[in-house]
């Protein structure tokens, strides 16, 4: 991709950039629960996602703590309106979740013309933003630090069984109404895995996938396929290295060593992480690296590894006998796709030349599903094309926002 940058650590922390109740006083205030002013500070300080990229343009925004059933505490932002709406015109609740290595702030990082977050707020959607856990936005514990083991001992899993159903409960709680859910990447295996459950399936109106995941067995990024081989996760796991932060210098010595043993081009790292993309703005890369990319737990990364090498879309994989432990049972339990209710309508747009979300898995997906899904095919679009490409608001946007209003719009409003 042109003006992706050289090889070695500028380069690679760019691509990974783009790839994958409580009362406080900050701007736009924050709303909430019961845990102690200090928390509160700790976990949405002054110069969160509001204060940095919604309210300067003029945006209604304000900052919320939630905290999961296991202590994580979660921070949303709430747009209940575009910039020149009307505060008692809130259409139905939309609820957006980034993927992997993002935060909430990939939906407003580009233009307020092209941004989804924005797009979506103008046209009359009441837009609650999520952040799972150890992102920048949200890095509190009722009692761990971030420099604990424990702090990162989850995986996507815990990210759909903790932290969505805590957003979601919140945002079903705050708006009485049923929750339209929007996912891009792990965001959408995030919510797949949670559709299977009766308890998040109930406050669900409709469901929009972009690149939507569950399998991974034809996952054809260099990059990715590279450091599964040599098994990275593992090795990262053996050497005690649980926060996986592409900005610190370990980070960048993890993505040296990749590049620089001759294996891989790191000259067009984009492309090998995620396949080509037709329409990211190159331009803009040094802005998204003010803000992106967050960290994740290298358990995750395991467990997307797990996925990739076994073809499977099911829970942490302990071992034997860690699995008999936890589940009591030697393989860990599939999400079985056919068990998301049959009634709730879902959108999933995907791209031809998308090395994650592979066309065969996508449709693998389908199949699975109960109820035929609409769907979206772009085939020159790339797995970062659906959240960053600077045609997005006319190729996917439109169709989506058509679904959108079809299923997820109450006669109420």
């Amino acid at each position: 991709m042109a003006g992706s940058g050289g090889g070695g650590a500028p380069a690679a922390a760019a691509a990974l950039a783009v790839t994958l109740l409580l009362v406080c006083p900050l701007s736009g205030a924050i709303q909430g629960s019961s845990t102690s002013h200090a928390l509160c500070r700790a976990g949405a300080n002054a110069g969160g996602l509001c204060e940095q990229l919604l309210l300067p343009l003029g945006y209604p925004c304000t900052e919320h703590i939630v905290e999961t059933g296991d202590g994580f505490l979660l921070s949303l932002q709430h747009v209940p309106h575009g910039k020149n709406g009307l505060a008692d015109n809130t259409g139905p609740p939309v609820f957006l979740q980034h993927g992997l290595f993002q935060g909430g702030d990939t939906w407003f990082i580009n233009s307020a013309e092209q941004s989804l977050g924005y797009i979506l707020a103008d046209n009359g959607f009441d837009v609650w933003i999520g952040n799972v856990r150890g992102t920048r936005w949200s890095k509190g514990h009722s009692t761990l630090s971030v420099h604990d083991k424990l702090f990162w001992d989850w995986s996507w899993q815990e990210l759909a069984e903790y932290d969505l159903m805590a957003m979601l409960s919140y945002v079903y709680t705050v708006t009485q109404s049923k929750i339209i859910y929007l996912g891009h990447s792990q965001g959408t295996i995030m919510g797949l895995a949670a559709f299977t459950m009766p308890e998040i399936a109930k406050m669900i109106s409709s469901a929009a996938l972009l690149c939507p995941i569950s399998y991974l067995d034809h996952v054809s990024a260099t990059f990715v396929l590279r450091a599964v081989g040599i098994h990275l996760d593992q090795m990262l796991l053996t050497m005690g290295i649980h926060q996986l932060n592409f900005r610190s210098d370990l980070g960048v010595q993890i993505l040296d060593s990749l590049c620089d043993d001759g294996h891989l081009d790191c000259n067009n790292m984009l492309s090998s992480i995620t396949g080509e993309n037709c329409c990211f703005n190159a331009s803009r890369i040094d802005y998204y690296l003010e803000y992106e990319p967050h960290p994740s737990s290298t358990k995750n990364l395991h467990h997307l590894f797990q996925m990739i090498r076994k073809g499977t879309f099911a829970r942490y994989d302990y071992g034997l006998w860690g699995n008999l432990r936890r589940y009591g049972r030697l393989q860990p339990p599939p999400f079985d796709l056919r068990s998301i209710p049959e009634s709730l309508p879902m959108w999933m747009a995907y791209g031809g030349l998308d090395a994650l979300a592979d066309v065969t898995d996508v449709h693998r997906t389908i199949k699975e599903l109960r109820s035929m899904p609409e769907t979206l095919y772009i085939g020159e679009y790339g797995h970062i094309d659906f959240v960053m490409s600077v045609k997005a608001k006319d190729d996917v946007y439109v169709d989506l926002m058509r679904f959108l209003r079809a299923n997820g719009w109450h006669s109420s409003y």
